[in-house]
């Protein structure tokens, strides 16, 4: 049971900050999960969306990269809701079972594509240590270019925030959602 109510109905959003509700509802053709609760502060969720938008729907990273890169997040922040919805959109857009297991279980990222091994050994970097190292750094800025590891950055950043919100507000996925080992 979540810490916090789950805002999930337009009546439940002071009427100068309906839009923001809205503007959620709309992108994702529902209120849900981080963003049922980060609406008890609706400028935050409202802020929060609109950069959730344009990393789902607009970055330059491809889907398959960008989903591998939040079920790294999702993982390294053991946040079974955020590693349930995006597990399978991991899959969907392409992302190898090898990929996904590795991630799930922590494993080596021998045997890994070159770009599943350089997404993931990022955001461990990243979101375990704190830090990426040059060397790493040096090999994403080849791959994806300044933009894109800005990107990538920021997308496991951005999924980090919404895991740190998932978790600390105890929200968990369906009884029946695939969840972290």
């Amino acid at each position: 049971m979540p810490r916090i109510p789950q805002i999930q109905e337009r009546s439940d959003v002071p009427e100068d900050m309906a839009h923001h509700f809205d503007a959620i509802a709309s992108s994702r053709g529902r209120v849900s999960g981080p963003f049922a609760m980060l609406l008890n502060s609706p400028e935050i969720a409202g802020r929060a969306a609109h950069l959730g938008s344009y990393i789902r729907f607009e970055s330059v990273l491809s889907a398959d990269i960008r989903e591998l890169a939040i079920i790294t997040a999702a993982r390294e922040f053991d946040c079974h809701y955020e590693w349930s919805a995006h597990v399978v959109l991991a899959r969907d857009s392409g992302v190898r079972e090898e990929a996904i297991q590795a991630v799930a279980n922590r494993g080596a990222l021998d045997g890994l594509t070159d770009d599943e091994a350089l997404v993931i050994g990022y955001g461990r970097e990243m979101l375990g240590s704190k830090r990426v190292s040059d060397n790493t750094f040096g090999k994403a800025e080849a791959r994806f270019g300044v933009k894109g590891v800005t990107e990538l950055t920021a997308t496991m950043g951005y999924y980090a925030m919404l895991a740190c919100a998932l978790n600390t507000f105890e929200v968990e996925p369906a009884p029946d959602a695939e969840r972290l080992p």
